[in-house]
């Protein structure tokens, strides 16, 4: 019979999780610099060395979504940033933040911001005009972790 130290165990399995840990910060900070490039969670699974379904598993237990709906907010947080800005179409935005699909861009803004592209650009350019751009990206920064809220009803 051999003896078993439940600490050497223990530690194993921390040092692990820790290992684990740093890898998916890893994988959320290639996002938050590469998010325009082409990326999927394939891609990134192989540069973590994890196979995609255990790096989507692991990255919504450690940061609450999934890597590619934070890609996603990524990318349209940028957008929403471009879109003040007024000088380039929602086409041009939607390739400028590595969307490939104006149908699929426009869809997933609107249910994170809750309007489509367009009529962002049209209100909320002037809506941050002459506001710092630190303070305009905090104030309109995306909902994360699910929909935008819904608009109140109009009683006009």
């Amino acid at each position: 019979m051999t003896w078993h130290d439940p600490g050497v165990t223990s530690g194993s399995a921390a040092d692990q999780r820790l290992r684990d840990l740093a890898r998916l910060r890893r994988v959320r900070d290639r996002i938050d610099r590469e998010y325009a490039q082409p990326l999927d969670v394939e891609a990134l699974a192989r540069g973590a060395h994890m196979s995609a379904g255990h790096l989507s598993r692991e990255f919504r237990a450690a940061f609450g979504e999934s890597p590619y709906a934070y890609l996603m907010t990524r990318r349209i947080e940028r957008a929403m940033a471009l879109l003040r800005r007024g000088d380039l179409s929602v086409t041009e935005v939607c390739f400028a933040v590595g969307c490939s699909s104006l149908g699929t861009f426009s869809t997933r803004f609107a249910e994170l911001v809750g309007m489509p592209p367009s009529v962002y650009r049209r209100q909320e350019g002037r809506a941050t005009a002459g506001m710092p751009a630190c303070v305009a990206k905090r104030v309109t920064r995306p909902v994360r972790n699910r929909e935008a809220p819904a608009p109140e009803p109009s009683l006009a």
